[in-house]
């Protein structure tokens, strides 16, 4: 199944690459001339890549640099662009070598203004290049880098017993730019072998050179367009010309040379920079921004020879080389066929195995049937026995199986269910529920956790625990549903009466504090009802004095009262979760137990950024964790006789809230921090050991949140994290 659905998303993000919404235009601009083979060589691999995608042109333009660069030529050649483009419109530029990228450097913000830049065949770069005019928030590209270090070494590798090597190069401005790099070089090898360097000759006087040297020296060919008396050649030209006088080997640094009289070398390849400039295009094309492509920096050159150079100098190459390209090797059946011929050998035999392997299964299959239908009947009875009801459907919701255990929360017989849907013996608003389910986990192929409660058409209410997934059938196809069921209805009652228990437990200390509450207003009352007798007796009492005194004493009542209402409420459980404010829970239990923490000469301070601390989840219950927490505080405070700071901070995260309470009474002993969460766990001789386990069973199992304890700075810390929004799924 997982090979179908790689090869299904691999093959929507070929649809993707091959065709685009809209027309899509690249603009290449080669720094020389169409017929240089480097040049040709990278349209070529452009034209190959995008030619056969839909909305996707490829216009090509040249600058003939190697014959003329003034800047009076590169003015003109920028007014030539400017008219020739000023009605098109790019979405990115290519610029093949340095006087392309230099070229768009320099008229990149009147010419192509914002649009994307890819380069290649770049020498000698450095990232500065690009950072006039902002060029590298819009550039990336293929560093060209020729390997100097790697052609000298493999050429005294090849000829261990040389004595010179002659280099032979041009001024041009690539010629100088390697120059720079040889004699950086050179230095490395002195000791093994001599180097001469001619970037200043006739051709004439070239050809005869190389045709008295002695067999104990090579040529190292760089480049060579133009001679000393300013004669322009091409690169096949003036290579061909050297190689028919050559009695050495010579051996070059660029792919364009193989075939035209160079042995070979760790050659700079167009056609595998190319490659990589065009998956920049067409990552460009597709979305990416290009400041986000980082620019490769390692030149991908290769190993490449040309097999009627190697046979003229009988030259061995050494057996360490790896991913060698050969040229021009005479035809053999088995090297040109060597897939045919392995992949014949492989069928011959795979054919003789399978037959080997046919006349054993045949005397195998009986046992093996044998065997299948006792693993079947092994496998139906272990079903039987789990005591949680299982079951399993086909694509259509029919059931195709199920367990001893689902036939009875059913009341039926397990023949009696196969066949039929959930809706032969589940309520419909049960049975539509569930059915959307069961769609989202085929589409999906994913599994599915999910509690429910079923009113049963014969009046049982359970609250079933549901683990649901897909299952695939030995073709990989999706077959069905597999659900397994957990009758959790006990379980929750014991849990949720374990949280009233722990709410009960809690109590005295509610009592207490409505006391506090109460003490003040009934004070302020006694002395009201002393004041109604003392003006009575005066005879100062009037309709306007009684009004008075009735205010006064209903506005403490109502004090009184909606004590009793906090205190009610809090005692409630929660029936269902919503979005509260934390704050303004956090408020509410501070006006049932503040007094008493004030009146314990304990400092209770309260931190919040926001005007309100979203929370999702049951508000009651999360009022008994605060409770317990900061009594816990107060009653560690007040034991301890130190410390008189409770700091409680509320924070909005992205997706939950926090809550931190510390307090100063000191650390949490080490030997008890990782068991306070425990049931029945207490340091308190009259504690139930209840309170902190039932917070950690609210936050984590009913509010998928979490609660820790730490010590820090002689400090103990509580943290609550919780969700803050609604999770939809």
């Amino acid at each position: 199944m997982f090979g179908k659905v790689t090869f299904f998303l691999f093959f929507i993000f070929v649809i993707n690459l091959s065709a685009f919404s809209e027309p899509k235009n690249i603009l290449l601009i080669h720094s020389y001339h169409r017929g240089y083979k480097w040049s040709d060589d990278i349209s070529r691999v452009f034209e190959k890549k995008f030619s056969s995608k839909d909305n996707v042109y490829l216009t090509t333009v040249y600058m003939d640099t190697k014959k003329i660069a003034t800047p009076l030529y590169l003015d003109k050649l920028y007014d030539l662009y400017k008219e020739q483009f000023k009605d098109r419109k790019f979405d990115v530029v290519v610029v093949a070598d340095n006087n392309a990228l230099d070229f768009m450097v320099r008229y990149h913000e009147t010419l192509f203004k914002d649009l994307p830049v890819v380069f290649l065949g770049i020498n000698n770069f450095d990232e500065a290049m690009i950072y006039e005019n902002s060029m590298n928030l819009f550039t990336t590209g293929v560093v060209e880098k020729v390997d100097i270090d790697k052609n000298i070494n493999l050429i005294l590798k090849i000829h261990p017993n040389l004595k010179k090597i002659i280099i032979i190069n041009d001024k041009s401005k690539t010629g100088y730019a390697l120059k720079r790099d040889i004699f950086q070089v050179l230095p490395k090898y002195k000791k093994d072998v001599k180097f001469e360097y001619i970037d200043e000759i006739e051709i004439k006087k070239l050809k005869k050179r190389v045709e008295k040297l002695p067999r104990d020296v090579a040529i190292l060919w760089v480049l060579f367009f133009r001679d000393k008396t300013g004669k322009y050649f091409t690169a096949k030209d003036s290579l061909r010309q050297v190689r028919k006088k050559a009695i050495v080997p010579i051996y070059g640094l660029w792919d364009f040379y193989l075939g035209e009289g160079i042995v070979g070398g760790r050659l700079t390849s167009a056609t595998s920079q190319a490659k990589v400039a065009s998956s920049l295009v067409e990552k460009i094309l597709l979305g990416a921004n290009p400041k986000n492509l980082p620019i490769v920096k390692k030149s991908p050159n290769r190993y490449m020879f040309d097999y009627d150079e190697l046979k003229a100098y009988s030259i061995k190459l050494p057996k360490d080389l790896k991913d060698v390209i050969i040229i021009n090797q005479p035809f053999s059946f088995y090297k040109e066929y060597k897939h045919l011929v392995w992949g014949t050998i492989s069928i011959i035999f795979f054919i003789t195995m399978m037959v080997i392997l046919l006349i054993i299964n045949i005397q195998k299959r009986k046992k093996s049937e044998l065997a299948i239908s006792n693993q079947l009947k092994f496998i139906e009875v272990l079903m039987d026995v789990i005591p949680n009801p299982i079951s399993y459907k086909n694509l259509h919701g029919k059931y195709v199986g199920c367990n001893k255990a689902f036939a009875e929360l059913l009341n039926r017989k397990k023949d009696d269910i196969i066949g039929k849907n959930i809706f032969d013996f589940f309520p419909k608003e049960v049975a539509y529920e569930m059915t959307r389910r069961d769609k989202e986990i085929l589409a999906n192929k994913k599994s599915d956790t999910f509690e429910q409660t079923i009113h049963f058409n014969d009046g049982r209410v359970r609250v079933i625990s549901y683990n649901k997934t897909a299952y695939t059938n030995t073709d990989g196809t999706v077959g069905g549903i597999v659900s397994v069921m957990d009758d959790v209805t006990k379980r929750i009652q014991q849990r949720q009466f374990l949280i009233q228990q722990a709410k009960l437990a809690e109590m005295g200390e509610m009592i207490a504090a409505v006391a506090h509450q109460w003490n003040e207003p009934l004070v302020e009352l006694s002395a009201i009802l002393q004041d109604m007798e003392f003006c009575y007796r005066e005879e100062e009492m009037n309709e306007i004095k009684m009004k008075e005194f009735v205010k006064e004493s209903m506005i403490q009542i109502q004090y009184m009262s909606q004590t009793l209402k906090d205190f009610r409420n809090f005692l409630k459980p929660s029936n269902k979760k919503s979005l509260f404010c934390a704050k303004k829970a956090l408020d509410e239990v501070l006006e049932i137990i503040g007094r008493q923490v004030f009146y314990s000469y304990i400092n209770l301070n309260v931190t919040c950024k926001e005007e309100c601390v979203p929370i999702y989840g049951y508000e009651n219950e999360f009022k008994q964790v605060l409770l317990n927490i900061i009594n816990n505080a107060k009653n560690k405070i007040l034991s301890k006789n130190r410390g008189k700071n409770i700091d409680i901070k509320l924070m909005v995260h992205k997706n939950f809230s926090k809550i931190r309470v510390i307090d100063d009474a000191g650390s949490i002993p080490e030997d008890i921090i990782n068991f306070i969460f425990d049931p029945y766990f207490t340091t308190n001789k009259n504690g139930t050991g209840l309170g902190l386990y039932m917070a950690k069973v609210i936050i984590e199992d009913k509010m998928n949140g979490t609660i820790k304890a730490f010590n820090y700075v002689n400090k103990a810390v509580f943290d609550i994290v919780v969700p803050n929004k609604e999770d939809k799924k």
